[in-house]
């Protein structure tokens, strides 16, 4: 979907990502050094100057003393001379470390956000931000495969909003994306952390379960129900109805999927008949 330059895979990010602080930590000690040898070199070069001077103002040895300072001066120019070109030579090459540095730092924060931006695409459901059918799918074969080898228990628990075609012509389809957002939201903080939230298009919805209780299948169920979302000042019932499994040793994704769509039906249709039944009665 998109393309990277070919060097960026040469090295996996957390790579990079330490070859950058080990430049860091190179530019410090490049640093400290330079301007510790820059106060080192000037108290010599002071003491230098200090020794040469001081004995020939003692002596007032005039001559002899102002040949051998002219002799030291020189020598201690030229010195400074030296010492200033290596320090220039230093800070250039302490700047093309910096600009490598930063080049670098642009590339993975280009990679970052490349990287952030196809994982939504491939993984994620774009209205909701749970994860993808296609995704869900795979999360729900490594979690059979998980319970399968630890013969650990796993339910899958799958949701449908009830009247949401009605809703969409009612209020318009604005008013249905609203309405499986809030539900995606109220899925997302009722199950655990290490459940699995799924769109699985439209308006179903999967949840799997590892390690879950019946008992727990309810609890996600009840903190679902009795809720309301507000629309252009009009108040929405959001029902829905469920439908769930457990693992079966041996069982295919596919196969456990479609026994708990065959629960969820056989629960829609009882409920609906319970409406009407409800309704007659009235």
């Amino acid at each position: 979907m998109h393309t990277l330059e070919p060097e960026l895979f040469q090295t996996p990010p957390p790579a990079r990502a330490e070859e950058i602080k080990a430049h860091m930590r190179h530019i410090a000690r490049r640093q400290w050094w330079l301007w510790s040898s820059a106060v080192l070199v000037t108290l010599l070069l002071t003491l230098g100057i200090a020794s040469f001077a001081f004995p020939g103002l003692l002596t007032q040895a005039e001559n002899s003393v102002s040949n051998d300072l002219d002799i030291a001066m020189r020598g201690l120019i030229g010195l400074v001379l030296i010492f200033n070109i290596y320090t220039i030579y230093q800070q250039l090459q302490i700047h093309r470390i910096q600009a490598r540095l930063s080049q670098q730092v642009d590339v993975l924060g280009r990679m970052e956000e490349r990287t952030d931006e196809v994982y939504k695409m491939a993984v994620l459901d774009p209205l909701t931000g749970l994860y993808n059918r296609r995704s869900g799918e795979q999360r729900l074969a490594e979690e059979i495969s998980r319970s399968h080898r630890y013969s650990r228990p796993l339910t899958v628990l799958l949701l449908d909003i009830n009247g949401l075609k009605a809703i969409n012509d009612t209020f318009g389809h604005p008013a249905g994306d609203q309405m499986i957002k809030e539900f995606a939201e109220l899925l997302r903080k009722a199950i655990r952390g290490s459940d699995v939230a799924v769109r699985m298009g439209g308006d179903e919805f999967l949840a799997v379960l590892p390690e879950c209780k019946p008992a727990e299948v309810h609890l996600v169920l009840n903190r679902l129900k009795g809720r309301k979302t507000d629309f252009d000042g009009q108040t929405i019932d959001l029902e829905f109805s469920a439908g769930w499994t457990d693992y079966l040793l041996g069982e295919a994704p596919d196969a456990m999927l479609k026994r708990a769509d065959a629960a969820l039906y056989t629960n829609k249709r009882a409920a609906k008949e319970n409406s009407e039944v409800n309704t007659r009665v009235t």
